[in-house]
């Protein structure tokens, strides 16, 4: 099968700064994945290059097996970019934005357009605003219709950078719900986040990039196993028996953590507590966690 997105060896250099440092990735047709990473990381000048608004310095970059250089108009076809920043034509009404829009790819007016339109609306609550001055609406509102207009070709490729910064909690939650139908009809969804559990939550593979280059990439579930762990976290009354110090992993305010590799081992580690003389007044198990596996690997 075709890859998704298809990027080899991709080099980006401003002058003697370098953006990218030979990425190499591919995203297969239906996967949800996520490209985390810094501020200043290159993700967005990632996201540039496979849209044809930067060339890479060398390297190769495709979209549904067309190459952006080469066959650019296939490759922009292939993809509908949500971008991070809120730009809107001042003159038009929603609608009619959607249709513009429509019609840079090709896509011819008439009744079939319109019943997709009409249903993007309603899909992302924005049906009562469709005969509105984009002026009109809220930044929340706006974001809505960038999401829109990436999808209103029907690609098959959606990009998704940086989607829900400074919404709503009822719009994510409404971005989400549609984004999550749309990928279990066979849309490949590219996210970049700084929200990590939308990433936990959503995406089924995570690459990590930091100063232009991927340090981590792999399935959600093994990066949350090798860089992130289960643990016990335990409040006592009074101080914890020295007994307890040797096996605590660390401290946390309150908080007195125990590293442990399934839910089994919960009841052995209590035990043990009460058995030192411990009287625990507050405990829970805090599972594998994204924001974690981040900062190990940022960090290491």
């Amino acid at each position: 099968m075709t890859a998704a997105i298809e990027v080899q060896g991709v080099e980006k250099r401003f002058g003697s700064f370098v953006a990218l440092a030979g990425i190499s990735l591919t995203i297969q047709q239906g996967e949800f994945f996520a490209l985390l990473g810094p501020n200043g990381a290159g993700k967005t000048t990632l996201i540039s290059a496979l849209a044809g608004l930067t060339r890479a310095s060398s390297g190769t970059l495709g979209v549904m097996g067309h190459d952006v250089v080469t066959d650019y108009q296939a490759a922009r076809r292939s993809l509908g970019i949500v971008p991070q920043e809120i730009v809107f034509d001042p003159f038009f009404s929603v609608r009619e934005t959607l249709r513009f829009q429509a019609g840079y790819f090709g896509v011819a007016r008439g009744r079939t357009l319109d019943d997709w339109i009409d249903e993007l609306l309603a899909k992302l609550s924005l049906s009562d605003k469709a005969d509105h001055n984009m002026r009109q609406l809220s930044g929340g509102m706006k974001r809505r219709v960038l999401v829109a207009q990436a999808l209103v070709h029907r690609p098959p490729v959606i990009v998704l950078d940086e989607p829900t910064a400074g919404v709503d909690v009822e719009l994510r939650q409404t971005l989400w719900a549609f984004i999550r139908e749309l990928n279990g009809k066979g849309h490949t969804i590219l996210l970049t986040t700084h929200y990590l559990e939308e990433a936990q939550q959503l995406c089924s593979r995570i690459a990590m990039m930091k100063m232009g280059r991927i340090v981590a990439m792999d399935t959600t579930d093994h990066l949350l196993n090798a860089f992130s762990e289960r643990v016990l976290r335990v409040k006592i009354d009074g101080e914890l028996p020295l007994s307890q110090v040797a096996v605590r992993t660390r401290q946390q305010g309150a908080w007195h953590h125990f590293t442990i590799h399934d839910l089994a081992e919960v009841e052995t580690r209590l035990a043990g507590l009460r058995e030192a003389g411990a009287r625990i007044t507050n405990m829970e198990v805090a599972e594998p966690d994204l924001e974690e596996v981040f900062l190990n690997v940022m960090h290491r």
